[in-house]
């Protein structure tokens, strides 16, 4: 499973490289973008603090009540088939 994932953000990584190399080749860059929409750097990252800010409490008290729930199923689920 894990290596699906990893297969999955190589092909990810391999797609936005391409991407971005054609894009620059027509002279788009993300700061040109960021500029016509209105955004600096500061103002990206203000709202990227903003996020995380308002995210990790809400993501910890959910996990308050998750985590336990899932250990209970966790432990009392039906063992399944066997990787032998």
């Amino acid at each position: 499973m894990l290596s699906r994932f990893i297969l999955s953000l190589i092909k990810i990584v391999t797609a936005s490289l391409i991407v971005g190399a054609i894009l620059s080749q027509f002279g788009i860059t993300s700061e040109r973008i960021m500029s016509e929409i209105g955004l600096t750097p500061e103002r990206l990252a203000e709202i990227a603090r903003q996020t995380w800010d308002w995210a990790l409490p809400n993501v910890v008290l959910g996990a308050i009540f998750i985590l336990p729930i899932w250990f209970v199923v966790f432990l009392f689920s039906p063992p399944g088939p066997s990787s032998e």
